[in-house]
């Protein structure tokens, strides 16, 4: 694949999952499209059942029945990939596209050392000979920060703390040098110090190897340090999309003004935090219009009625009619929440 400076590395358009259930077709992801920049971290962020994880599932071809993509398509690098047989889709997973799970026992098989796991996936996705593929084992792992890599990686993995299988698990994600990294929940499971270690680990890879990666997480403090730009996303729709900074200091859309002022901040006087009332809707009970509408303060009669496209606000695009035009002369009827 020739490489185009300025074609996104990954593009989504419309993309749609549902699944078919004996109580009728749910939709789990609801057009939703975006763009992810050479280098760039795009964070995702909403609440659970949002449509996070199952976004990342359906860009790499791992929606399993009964779901499927029902519409829209995925573009890397300019060529569609959501279309593909699963065998050419085999061959994108792992050497074009890199996967990094909330839980590293996932991706890594206790029942072989960490060599045995490293050197087979390069030897896949590579020409190198089984003395190379080792030596690059060897140098993903003191890339990725483990100490004494020659000797750690003849380990197995319940020999390494959860820190440190993350990195692992990153140092695999990175063997075949994809285009695109999936990061599902990469820190969840980790305390506070190490978390901040792996977010400074992932900045850095981006930095130095131009990867592309979209850091799927609840999580909106790691947000605001990892990525550049971020999606919200509420019941299977892009809520708001922008770069980090404005988002979190000035969001636009009522949900992510909600999801903001709900940061505790060490700054300042202690202010008190802001409480989203309600709960994200069944995919099996999502409401008609915006999808928000039962939990903002701010809906008016229109949101009942008509989805929100998203819209460009600056340098953001919004899912919200208080600012496209039919509303700019805003809410004609409030809603309490």
């Amino acid at each position: 694949m020739v490489e185009h400076p300025t074609l996104p590395v990954l593009s989504v358009r419309d993309l749609t999952v549902e699944f078919v259930t004996r109580r009728g077709t749910l939709r789990a992801l609801d057009r939703v499209s975006f763009d992810v920049a050479r280098g760039e971290v795009l964070g995702v962020v909403g609440e659970s059942g949002a449509g996070k994880s199952v976004t990342g599932s359906a860009i790499i071809g791992l929606i399993d029945p009964p779901g499927r993509i029902a519409g829209g398509e995925v573009v890397l690098s300019g060529e569609r990939i959501d279309n593909l047989p699963d065998e050419a889709m085999r061959k994108v997973r792992g050497k074009r596209i890199g996967m990094i799970f909330q839980d590293p026992l996932t991706s890594l098989n206790p029942l072989y050392r960490i060599s045995e796991q490293l050197i087979e996936t390069i030897r896949v996705h590579t020409d190198l000979d089984a003395t190379q593929a080792r030596a690059r084992a060897i140098a993903l792992l003191d890339e990725v920060g483990i100490p004494a890599p020659e000797r750690r990686i003849d380990s197995y993995p319940h020999e390494f703390s959860g820190g440190m299988r993350q990195r692992v698990v990153i140092a695999l994600a990175l063997c075949a040098e994809p285009e695109f990294i999936i990061a599902d929940e990469p820190t969840t499971a980790l305390d506070v110090s190490v978390q901040a270690q792996i977010i400074a680990l992932i900045k850095r890879l981006c930095k130095e190897r131009g990867t592309s990666v979209m850091l799927v997480t609840h999580d909106m403090g790691v947000i605001a340090e990892t990525a550049d730009r971020v999606a919200v996303m509420y019941a299977g729709r892009v809520a708001e999309i922008g770069p980090v900074r404005e988002v979190v200091k000035a969001p636009l859309h009522p949900y992510a003004k909600g999801l903001m002022g709900a940061i505790p901040s060490l700054e300042g006087e202690a202010k008190r935090l802001v409480q989203i009332p309600g709960t994200m809707p069944r995919l099996s009970a999502i409401p008609p219009g915006c999808a928000f509408n039962p939990r903002c303060a701010q809906a008016f009669a229109r949101c009942h009625v008509a989805r929100p496209e998203l819209i460009a606000v600056g340098d953001r695009k919004v899912a919200c009619h208080l600012y496209d035009e039919p509303s700019s002369s805003g809410p004609t009827t409030e809603i309490a929440a």
